[in-house]
């Protein structure tokens, strides 16, 4: 895998993540509308907040990334590399921005599955 796939892949999770703690602040700004007024206004409220269309631009970019991802590596092999990195950067992401905390147990289960994951990026192809 080269280093401009891993970049790449790098971007794609950057925009995952940016665009998820940009829906998690949006939406809390709006969760009153789900209890008071119901889902078809939340969600009509939601579209026309300004950060949930930010955040869902990003995603797209995102998207467009993963695009030429997919043109360079195999399926597996990327979603795999996306995969290991984003369990890791999303936990200390969500622990800067909303003191979201984990317990040692949790910290240790993220970094076995983004061990395990990291592995498959490791095969060559045809290779079990």
């Amino acid at each position: 895998m080269s280093w401009q796939v891993v970049l790449l892949v790098l971007i794609v999770n950057l925009c995952t993540i940016g665009s998820q703690l940009i829906l998690k602040k949006s939406v809390g700004s709006i969760a009153s509308v789900l209890r008071n007024e119901g889902a078809l206004q939340f969600i009509w409220s939601a579209a026309t907040t300004p950060g949930v269309i930010l955040a869902l631009s990003i995603q797209g970019l995102g998207y467009v990334v993963w695009l030429f991802v997919l043109t360079q590596e195999r399926l597996s092999v990327a979603f795999a590399l996306s995969g290991s990195c984003f369990y890791l950067i999303m936990a200390a992401a969500s622990w800067f921005f909303f003191n979201e905390r984990l317990s040692p147990l949790q910290w240790t289960g993220l970094f076995l599955i983004s061990a395990g994951v990291m592995m498959v990026t490791q095969s060559r192809p045809g290779t079990p």
